[in-house]
Formats: structure tokens, C-alpha cells, sequence
């Protein structure tokens, strides 16, 4: 073979060899100058680098502030789930200047368990004034106290309004004051009832206002000792036997003159247990009844008057 063919062959060897080896696909695809998505600039990057750049900035965890705390929180622990192979896809057939807007989801339950937990940890539980006993022989009343508590509403929608951007400002906690409806000022009645001298003592507060003698529980129905209070009311009530032995086989009695519970019944937290009226007038003073506070016709009436449910009732033994 003369040297030239042999020259012209190796070539076109080398050549197809070079053809065999280079690849068949083309450049790799990528987003058109101009093109944004969500306010990301992504032109001239591939699909894998605009879905990295996307799923770090919807990524970057939620930051919060109360006074001088700060902390953070996963946007994976909020629920959020961002389509952002979707905007990406998108992105790539979109035209120079084109903001490509990214669909973003909040799972709102997860938001609002995260609320709770702030409140939780933040808030501070309001404390009502309460009765906590007698120092000499007027009601200890203790003192209240404001609380906070996390304005759940407010904070559930900014955590998922926030999400659903790509910005990331640190959310303040919104609080709200929680401010107790029982203060030492203004707590209302109070019955102190001394059991060994058969006496009721109302209070308006520390204050007092008002004593009567009283019939209390004879010494196998002793009226119970401690803090209770009132929780039903009722003018001109049915006296309805008690499942006891000393009850067995009667009958209820209607309202009327002969009824045992008088015209008024303030029934007591305690079981079984109340402040009424009584005709038997004899027995004011005396341990005399089945474990009830009897108490005079004219002076039940006044006191019903003069209390409420939830009327803390405190029964001592002197």
C-alpha cells in the first residue's frame, strides 16, 4: 500500500475513534437569562443547581425572639413542603424576566402544636386570690397574680405566612396579659362556720359583716370540717330523702311550711351537704341536725341573698 493511502487510513481511524468516544447528548439544559423564581435570581443554572439554591432558601430555619431569648426552629418540624421541582420545571421554559412563583404547603396542625409548646414554655399561668384558711379567726386570703399567655392565633398565622416566603425575619412572640378575676380587694363573700359553737360568720373578704347562730351535725352526722363551697342554690326547695340509713323509707316533701329545708337551700361542694332553712327553731344552737347548717326562716333568706355560687365555705371545728 503506497504511503499516502496508509497516512489517509490512519486518519480516518483516529477520527472515528474520536467521534465513538465524545458523548451524543448536547450541553446540559439551563434556565434562560433573567429568569427568577420566587424572587431567586436562577438564570444560566441547570436544574439541580436552581433546586439547590430554592430548597436552602425555604429551608433556612424560622427564627424567633422574646425579649432578650432567641432561638430557631426546622421548617421540616412546621410542616412545610415546598414544590420546588415543580417551580424548577417551570423555570426552565419560562422567558427572560419571568418570576416563577414556588407552591408552597403548611401543615397548620403541626404550626399550631408548635404554638402550644410556646405557650407552654413561655406562658405564665394567672393566679386567682384564694381563701387558704383563718388567722385569728378572719379568712387568709392570698394574693393574686397577672399571668401571659401565647396569642395562639396571631402566632399561627405569621409562623405560616412566614413559611410560605423565602424571607426569614425573626418573629417576635406576641403575648398577651392574662389578669386574674379574683383579687384580695374585691373577693366577695366568704362563710366561716364554727362547728363546736354553732355559728356562721360572713365575711366580705376580711371583712366582716354578719354572724348567726346555726344548728350543725350531731355527733354520728358530724358536719364535715374544711374548705368547700357553695354550688347550688334553690329558693323554695323539695327536701328529697339521702341515700342513708337514717332516710330509708321516706318520702320527698314539696315546698311548703313543713318542709325541712325551710325556703332556701345552698347546697355545699361537700356531699349531702348545705346551708338551709329549718322550722325546727329549737334546734338553732344545738348539734342537732343530719350534717346540714340549719339556720333561722328570716336568716337564710338574708344570707341567700347575699352569697353566690362558688362562695367558698370554710367549716371548723371550734
Amino acid at each position: 500500500m503506497a504511503l499516502w493511502k496508509r497516512a489517509l487510513l490512519s486518519f480516518v481511524l483516529v477520527l472515528f475513534a474520536a467521534v465513538a468516544v465524545a458523548p451524543s447528548a448536547g450541553p446540559p439544559r439551563t434556565i434562560g437569562r433573567g429568569v427568577r423564581i420566587a424572587g431567586v435570581n436562577v438564570s444560566g443554572l441547570d436544574a439541580g443547581q436552581a433546586s439547590q439554591q430554592i430548597t436552602a432558601r425555604f429551608g433556612t430555619p424560622l427564627r424567633f425572639r422574646f425579649g432578650k431569648r432567641r432561638w430557631s426552629v426546622s421548617t421540616s418540624r412546621l410542616g412545610l413542603v415546598v414544590a420546588v421541582d415543580d417551580a424548577v420545571s417551570r423555570a426552565l421554559k419560562a422567558g427572560s424576566g419571568d418570576d416563577i412563583d414556588v407552591r408552597v404547603v403548611v401543615d397548620r396542625k403541626k404550626v399550631r402544636r408548635y404554638v402550644a409548646a410556646l405557650d407552654e414554655r413561655f406562658g405564665v399561668p394567672l393566679k386567682d386570690a384564694n381563701l387558704v384558711g383563718l388567722v385569728n379567726g378572719r379568712p387568709s386570703i392570698s394574693d393574686s397574680k397577672w399571668g401571659r399567655a401565647v396569642r395562639r392565633r396571631t402566632m399561627t398565622a405569621a409562623i405560616s405566612r412566614t413559611l410560605k416566603t423565602r424571607i426569614r425575619p425573626a418573629l417576635p412572640l406576641v403575648m398577651k396579659p392574662l389578669k386574674p378575676t379574683v383579687t384580695r380587694a374585691k373577693f366577695g363573700p366568704v362563710i366561716v362556720i364554727h362547728r363546736g359553737s354553732n355559728r356562721l360568720d360572713l365575711f366580705n373578704g376580711t371583712r366582716p359583716v354578719r354572724n348567726f347562730r346555726v344548728a350543725t351535725g350531731q355527733a354520728q352526722y358530724p358536719t364535715p370540717t374544711g374548705l368547700w363551697h357553695i354550688v347550688d342554690m334553690q329558693r323554695n326547695p323539695w327536701w328529697r330523702p339521702p341515700d342513708s340509713e337514717w332516710a330509708r323509707g321516706l318520702e320527698p316533701i314539696p315546698p311548703g311550711p313543713g318542709n325541712p329545708l325551710g325556703t332556701r337551700w345552698m347546697g355545699l361542694s361537700a356531699p349531702g351537704v348545705g346551708i338551709h332553712g329549718t322550722p325546727d327553731a329549737a334546734s338553732i344552737g344545738y348539734s342537732a341536725s343530719h350534717g346540714c347548717i340549719r339556720m333561722f326562716i328570716p336568716d337564710v333568706t338574708w344570707l341567700f341573698d347575699h352569697v353566690q355560687i362558688g362562695t367558698p365555705v370554710l367549716i371548723v371545728s371550734t
